[in-house]
């Protein structure tokens, strides 16, 4: 007999009831699944087999119990079970020669839902494990040969809903560790609900075998199984890299906001660390961020190199494995030098107040090349400075000089490519000198 109309409005008005459901003739453990609340079910059970099971349910009360089974028309087309034994609150159904199937009990205006499968229905077989001949850089994809359908369920208005058989992958890859700056050998384990003859995953960073092992069940019931693929050379590779300036902690350098760059000579170390599979590898740089003008090529991974030039450039490190298939593009660095300035001071007092105007320098940014020449009033030079990080402490011959009028002659050129040629008075004021120097 066909029930239609009480199913639907059990599903409209779902009670779930503190029912007893117990399984005997198993040697097995009962494993019991979570169903989705959306299902109306209130358990999944999975069992090893149905030969010489009976499925029990204990009723709460003395009212009349009744057995529904429906399929994946889902409740709507429940049947009512005919041969149903009852023992006092007990009522027992066998399962021999029956298959997957739903389950609805009545116990007076209550009812209890569940779905009951065979696993023997469903038996993971596991058979051989190989590779696709042709393969992605970020994915592999694994050849399966073997049994492992989906377990498919249903809810009571015959929505078809899956197992999830948490069949396992493993093998060894490789993961950046931040701390230690390299790659360490990890394993990576991935879950299948199911598997088709090919499936996909993940492809290692280093050469491994492949373990294929489950289901969840055979690992309840102690009886869990595995293959293993043969090595694997992957063609798959990644890399780290970084970009760090050297700090210039100068004064009177004009400092700019920018990530990378700013005043020139500016020293850049650049560093990358790769997987295992990386054959050919360079950090290029470029003058447009397409990287069509390729000004230089450096074959190392760690190197540093001073920009001296000014404008941008786009610098980026490559790296392919040995008949590159696959390779690694890192992000771009952009390094900015911007456009040279050179100022003088007109005074200075040596000796006046310790840390306070009491050297003479240049405020300069983007200056490669530097020559200044500092003379008395009769034209002896009583300084010379080759940087313009260098300054003048007043002194000559280790003696501060007298008060009064100097001269500076400045040869410089910039990283903008800009000449340099200055001359101008140097007035040392507001300190006393008790000796001379010497024409």
């Amino acid at each position: 007999m066909r029930i239609i109309f009480f199913i639907v409005i059990a599903i409209l008005s779902f009670a779930n009831i503190n029912a007893s459901i117990s399984f005997s003739g198993t040697t097995y453990k009962v494993i019991t699944e979570k169903a989705e609340s959306s299902t109306g079910l209130n358990n999944i059970f999975v069992l090893h087999d149905f030969n010489g099971v009976q499925m029990t349910y204990t009723a709460t009360t003395s009212n009349a119990v009744k057995w529904y089974k429906y399929s994946n028309l889902g409740g709507g087309y429940a049947e009512e079970i005919s041969n149903v034994s009852y023992n006092g609150k007990s009522s027992t159904i066998n399962l021999s020669g029956t298959k997957d199937l739903g389950y609805i009990i009545e116990e007076g205006s209550n009812r209890y839902y569940c779905w009951v499968v065979d696993y023997s229905m469903h038996q993971l077989q596991l058979s051989s494990l190989n590779f696709a001949t042709e393969q992605e850089c970020d994915m592999i994809e694994l050849l399966f040969s073997g049994k492992a359908n989906r377990i498919v369920y249903y809810s009571i208005n015959g929505a078809s809903k899956e197992l999830n058989r948490d069949i396992k992958l493993s093998y060894n890859s490789l993961s950046y560790n931040e701390e230690s700056e390299s790659y360490e050998q990890i394993i990576v384990e991935e879950s299948f609900p199911f598997l088709n003859s090919t499936f996909r995953a993940t492809s290692p960073l280093c050469n491994t075998e492949f373990t294929l092992s489950g289901d969840k069940y055979l690992k309840q019931w102690g009886k869990e199984i595995e293959i293993n693929s043969e090595f694997y050379n992957t063609p798959t590779v990644e890399a780290k890299t970084n970009a760090t300036q050297v700090v210039r902690e100068i004064e009177n350098e004009q400092k700019e906001e920018t990530t990378l760059g700013g005043s020139a000579p500016c020293e850049i170390e650049f560093k990358a660390i790769y997987s295992d599979a990386v054959i050919y590898k360079e950090w290029q740089m470029s003058t447009d961020a397409e990287f069509e003008n390729i000004t230089m090529r450096i074959n190392e991974p760690i190197t540093s190199y001073t920009f001296d030039e000014y404008g941008t450039t786009y610098v980026r490190f490559v790296a392919s494995n040995a008949s590159g298939s696959c390779d690694y593009i890192s992000d771009t660095y952009t390094i900015n030098i911007g456009e040279s300035r050179l100022e003088c001071p007109n005074a200075f007092s040596p000796n006046a107040s310790e840390g306070v105007n009491d050297e003479w320098k240049v405020s300069y940014k983007s200056i490669i090349s530097f020559e200044c020449h500092i003379f008395n009033r009769w034209g002896v030079e009583v300084a010379e400075l080759n940087d313009p990080s260098q300054g003048w402490d007043g002194k000559y011959n280790g003696k501060y000089v007298p008060a009064g009028v100097y001269y500076y002659v400045i040869t410089a050129e910039g990283a903008d490519g800009k000449k340099y040629k200055l001359s101008g008075d140097i007035n040392i004021v507001n300190y006393s000198i008790p000796t001379s120097v010497s024409e």
